[in-house]
């Protein structure tokens, strides 16, 4: 791929990331506004937010795989397209209904877009040049989710809740278009040349080649999609539905559907001669220790906050915008853990920067467990936004390089299936625990979750191909002696 081609992967996987994280966000703050304006029910606002991460966490496995097939630039066009639209579409809904409905649409194009943010970095950069544009795209997710409340709220006060769906419309529909006419054109070769060398004859454009070689199109399982799919929906739902309602028979009854779907899902993937997550990736330990830290840390930052919310305002006393600078440390070291990851990551290698970052997280929570006063507030939310960021960074890292470029988008999905499940699952824990008694008490918990990180970070690499190479090249840079 030429150098053009990897600054547009790397600019849309940028901007896909912070459109995603930013409309999440800036959603949670219109809500109670969108409710009053129609006249809407409190349950009918939550589905706004639970419709949309059930379309998106049972497809997108699948949509990843669709990106292995079709091209991810592709399908990342499509979905950036698609979400801008909707987006548009529900700033300008009539009712609460249409909301829940276009959101559950948005959710679809969010599905397909996610995956395709790595899997375009995957084709587009080599093993040995990921560290950088991972760290950009996890600094940007970070800004946008700490920029997201507060351009929300400006939105949202001086124009109203549909203005907030209007703010991702321009960049999904510039990226997405731009992503769909690249696409296509034919290369040009260097024809200005190099001096001392004659001019080279004029030739005919070659065709452009395709985003990674394949020597057969990639099959579809879709039974193995609709069995994954249906297994995470009903995970989902049950999980987001448990802090508002509580343990009910409908949510035993969703979990129970899980787990049956689950089981077929993997007696299906064992049969089946092309299963939708191929065995190079679900069979690589690195891959799977990576994706069970991000669920963990997920899980016990978003649990966390849930919690914080809480026991800022109604034990400590603070209104919401002084909980939210008290927080505000926990964006700002997030934003910078990112490059400093891709440091720690050449030097030290997966292994020790992911489990020393869980410490961190781990640490973080057990300080805001304890704390009171306004200094300790702050530097337990910057531990945790440190160690969270940098075990974010290192995770995303080593799914990516790890995967073989032909199953990226699959590898894709699965991150941000993760990092969408995580969430979910650490608010119920936070919920159920704090019903048994004590605002504080979930913390306990989720500092357990995110050291359980850390020993499952004892499977990720010590060190990896390239960056071994990399430390001896300058090994022996360092010994060849300069010129007098």
């Amino acid at each position: 791929m030429t150098s053009a081609g990897r600054r547009l992967a790397f600019a849309g996987s940028v901007a896909g990331a912070s459109v995603v994280a930013l409309d999440g966000t800036v959603l949670t703050v219109a809500q109670p506004t969108l409710q009053r304006d129609l006249d809407a029910s409190f349950a009918q606002v939550q589905w706004t937010s639970t419709g949309y991460l059930i379309a998106v966490a049972g497809l997108l496995v699948f949509a990843g795989r669709l990106g292995d097939r079709y091209g991810h630039r592709r399908t990342f066009g499509i979905g950036m397209l698609g979400f801008g639209a909707v987006s548009a579409g529900i700033a300008l809904a009539p009712g609460v209904g249409w909301v829940i409905g276009l959101r559950v649409v948005q959710g679809v194009f969010g599905a397909l877009l996610q995956p395709a943010t790595l899997g375009m970095l995957r084709a587009a950069f080599p093993p040995d040049r990921l560290r950088l544009p991972i760290a950009v795209r996890t600094a940007a997710i970070g800004l946008a989710a700490a920029a997201g409340p507060i351009a929300g709220g400006a939105l949202v006060t001086s124009l109203g809740w549909r203005a907030v769906f209007f703010v991702n419309v321009g960049p999904a529909l510039v990226f997405g278009a731009l992503a769909l006419a690249v696409r296509g054109r034919p290369e040009h070769p260097q024809t200005t040349p190099v001096r001392g060398q004659p001019k080279r004859p004029q030739t005919t454009p070659a065709p452009r080649p395709p985003e990674h070689p394949q020597t057969a199109p990639v099959r579809l399982d879709l039974p193995g999609a609709l069995l994954l799919a249906v297994s995470l929906a009903c995970l989902v739902h049950a999980l987001v539905a448990l802090p508002q309602s509580g343990w009910t028979p409908a949510r035993g009854l969703g979990l129970g559907a899980s787990a049956v779907a689950a089981a077929a899902f993997v007696r299906h993937e064992r049969r089946t001669p092309a299963p939708l997550v191929p065995a190079d990736v679900v069979g690589a330990p690195a891959i799977g220790s990576a994706l069970g830290i991000l669920v963990a840390a997920s899980a016990a930052l978003h649990g966390t906050l849930f919690t914080c919310a809480y026991f800022l305002q109604n034990d400590l006393g603070l209104d919401p915008f002084h909980s939210a600078l008290v927080s505000l440390p926990l964006a700002a070291l997030m934003v910078a853990a990112a490059p400093g990851c891709a440091v720690l990551l050449r030097r030290c290698g997966a292994r020790r920067t992911t489990v020393a970052a869980a410490v961190v997280l781990a640490l973080g929570i057990l300080v805001l467990w304890r704390a009171s006063a306004t200094p300790v507030l702050c530097a337990g939310f910057a531990l945790l936004g440190a160690g969270f960021g940098t075990v974010m960074m290192a995770g995303t890292h080593v799914v990516v390089q790890q995967t073989p470029v032909e199953s990226a988008g699959v590898a894709g999905g699965l991150k941000q299936t993760a990092m969408n499940v995580g969430p979910v699952l650490g608010v119920a824990v936070a919920a159920a625990c704090m019903s048994l008694g004590g605002s504080r008490s979930p913390l306990l918990v989720l500092a357990v979750t995110a050291a359980a990180g850390a020993v499952a970070g004892r499977a990720l690499p010590v060190r990896s191909a390239t960056a071994a190479v990399e430390h001896r090249a300058e090994g022996a840079r360092s010994r060849i002696p300069t010129r007098p």
